[in-house]
């Protein structure tokens, strides 16, 4: 950390970068201001909001940090082997790599807060240190603001304390417990601040974090300090991503590796999971009562996750029946003006239509999570199932309409121009069959787990096609259905019962679940009963309606490493699908859900050898070595 506080975080030039109101491709809209001294930063609360909006500007990048972007670690994709993807260093155990692979590293050391270069804005390790820095010098020099009503006071002060417990909050996840960092230190000292265990660090994010939820608005345009950027102010932060980020940290400190880590017990820790229910049963309220964000239809969906050619619009937000949804709560930094082009939007597809790229395919493995549209899960994808309609003849017939969406499957139209591809039905369609083009053409960069990723693209992009160009894919830290599902998680694990719920939100467990899964024009049905006589059938739903809901988002790796699975079968399985068609091919190009497959069979592609040491990241040598009270991760 002494590299981070002496050479990044301490020459703090104070500047307010001046945005232009109408830029779509900015973090936060800001009102004009100038640069101005450190004798005047801190006088009043537009220069105070300008050196605050810099932790913003600190948030970083996931998908645009680089060609050939990765962030799925879990079991959920395969990269075509190449050493300079983390993702493949992760599948290899090789977890030092974060520090300097090339593609997909976003937790990377150094970066440059000013710089609105993709290159400097992965670097969560960096970034991360660097904003809690400064969050400590704003509020260590919070007494200055005397220009200022009560209102802008309580503004700054909630935000300094949000991205100090935030950044504290993304570090923990990868790195277990730290020393938390909350005051401001000299900046010519060697910090000799204790690493604390996991529920030590994670109880002063939850003071962080608390007060700052209530500090701040609900929504900032309703308040007269938000009016000079109204209507830009969604990603401002407010008390419902202050709530959800404090619920989200007490239910990771509940679950079973942190708990672990802090008590030697791997189960859930029960007063840490009624405490996050209790959070996010408050956050809950707050949104369905007020609306302040709400499920986006089915519909449209994609625009959830991207949107193409539509001036950089950012995803999350819809409008729809003249009715503006707006789902994401809390995303990555927009900064980055060139995102998701060329090789990244290549890379989903294989050789056969675009040459270029490395290549990357959703784990057959993953696929099995997407159930039935009727809510049922697939119990084994080469047997029939009676009561969940499953028929490993017509595996794509009556599937969770995500996996539709997600998921590019054998038969589908793949190129929108037939005359590009010579007319040709085995260029012009998905052919994933066992030996069809799409699975030999090019081995090397073949489908060969007979799946395609069409969660961020669309269906229909070939070399011709100008889709490669004007596309802004943007994740989310945090969403409203994941606010259901850990609600769910929490009130379940914390009192055992599907059926539980808090004290101060109306829905049980099973009804967040079901709210997820009832978004309008979605059509999946209910949890089913016989999921819910007892607690270990339901956590199997819940986390599976996690793994579909949140595909592909980059969730799943915190997901399988805080549950304790990470090491254990099947989630240490990457597989392919071989089948035979049955139906002419002609009949599968004009219904590829009801094509009949026969031989329809899993074939395991490479399991990987994960220990105890796996579940977290090894600190840098040069941070451990400053002092003796910063302990290594085991293993490592």
């Amino acid at each position: 950390m002494k590299k981070y506080y002496k050479k990044i975080v301490c020459p703090l030039v104070i500047t307010i970068v001046i945005i232009s109101l109408g830029s779509c491709k900015k973090y936060l809209d800001q009102a004009p201001a100038a640069s101005i001294s450190p004798t005047e930063a801190f006088q009043n609360f537009r220069n105070f909001q300008g050196f605050t909006e810099e932790l913003y500007n600190s948030i970083p990048v996931v998908t645009g940090i680089g060609s050939h972007n990765n962030w799925n670690f879990g079991e959920e994709e395969v990269w075509v082997p190449d050493n300079r993807i983390l993702s493949n260093a992760i599948d290899q155990g090789d977890y030092r790599a974060w520090e300097g692979i090339v593609f997909g590293s976003w937790f990377r050391r150094g970066g440059n807060p000013s710089n609105n270069q993709k290159g400097d804005k992965g670097n969560l390790y960096g970034l991360a240190w660097y904003g809690i820095r400064k969050a400590n010098v704003g509020l260590a020099n919070l007494d200055k603001l005397t220009d200022a009503t009560p209102e802008e006071k309580r503004l700054i002060e909630g935000q300094l304390l949000f991205f100090r417990g935030w950044y504290h909050f993304m570090l923990m996840q990868f790195w277990g417990g730290l020393p938390y960092i909350d005051i401001e230190l000299p900046a010519d000292e060697s910090p000799r601040v204790p690493r604390l265990n996991y529920h030590q660090t994670a109880d002063k994010v939850t003071a962080d974090l608390r007060k700052a939820a209530d500090l701040l608005p609900l929504d900032w345009d309703q308040i007269p300090a938000g009016a000079a950027t109204k209507g830009n102010n969604d990603r401002r932060i407010n008390k419902i991503m202050a709530l959800g980020f404090l619920g989200k940290n007490l239910l990771l400190a509940g679950s079973p590796l942190m708990n672990e880590e802090s008590t030697g017990n791997n189960s859930y820790n029960i007063a840490y999971c009624k405490q996050a229910a209790e959070v996010f049963g408050e956050a809950l309220q707050i949104i369905e009562s007020t609306k302040r964000y709400e499920l986006v239809p089915f519909s449209k969906y994609t625009e959830i996750f991207y949107t193409h050619a539509k001036g950089g619009l950012t995803p999350g937000a819809v409008i729809d029946g003249g009715h503006r949804y707006v789902e994401a709560i809390f995303q990555e930094n927009l900064l980055d003006i060139y995102r998701f082009r060329w090789n990244q939007v290549n890379d989903y597809r294989p050789s056969t239509i675009l040459s270029t790229g490395l290549k990357v395919y959703p784990a057959a493995n993953y696929i099995n999570y997407y159930g039935m549209k009727n809510g049922y899960p697939i119990v084994n994808i080469s047997q029939a199932d009676a009561q969940s309609g499953y028929d490993p003849q017509y595996p794509w017939r009556d599937r969770d309409p995500r996996f539709y969406h997600d998921i590019l499957f054998d038969g589908e139209k793949t190129v929108s121009n037939p005359g590009q591809v010579g007319n040709d039905p085995f260029r012009q369609y998905a052919s994933l069959f066992t030996n069809g083009l799409y699975r030999t053409d090019n081995p090397t960069q073949a489908v060969f787990t007979g799946y395609m990723l069409s969660k961020f693209t669309s269906k229909l992009l070939n070399n011709w096609e100008p889709f490669r160009e004007n596309n802004t894919v943007v994740l989310s830290f945090l969403r409203l259905p994941d606010l259901y599902l850990m609600y769910a998680e929490a009130a379940s694990e914390g009192y055992n019962s599907p059926q539980a719920k808090s004290t101060n939100f109306n829905k049980t467990a099973v009804e967040a679940v079901n709210a997820v899964r009832d978004r309008p024009g979605l059509g999946v049905g209910h949890v089913a009963d016989k999921f819910l006589g007892s607690q270990d059938l339901f956590r199997d739903e819940y986390r599976r309606e996690r793994a579909v809901e949140l595909a592909y988002e980059g969730h799943r790796f915190v997901d399988l490493r805080r549950w304790k699975l990470l090491d254990k079968a099947p989630y240490t399985l990457k597989t392919a699908i071989e089948f035979d068609r049955v139906t002419p091919h002609a009949q599968v190009y004009a219904d590829p859900k009801n094509a009949r497959v026969q031989n329809f069979r899993q074939r395991t592609l490479f399991t990987r050898n994960f220990s105890d040491r796996h579940y977290w990241f090894p600190f840098p040598t040069s941070d451990i070595s400053i002092y003796s009270g910063f302990k290594q991760n085991p293993g490592w």
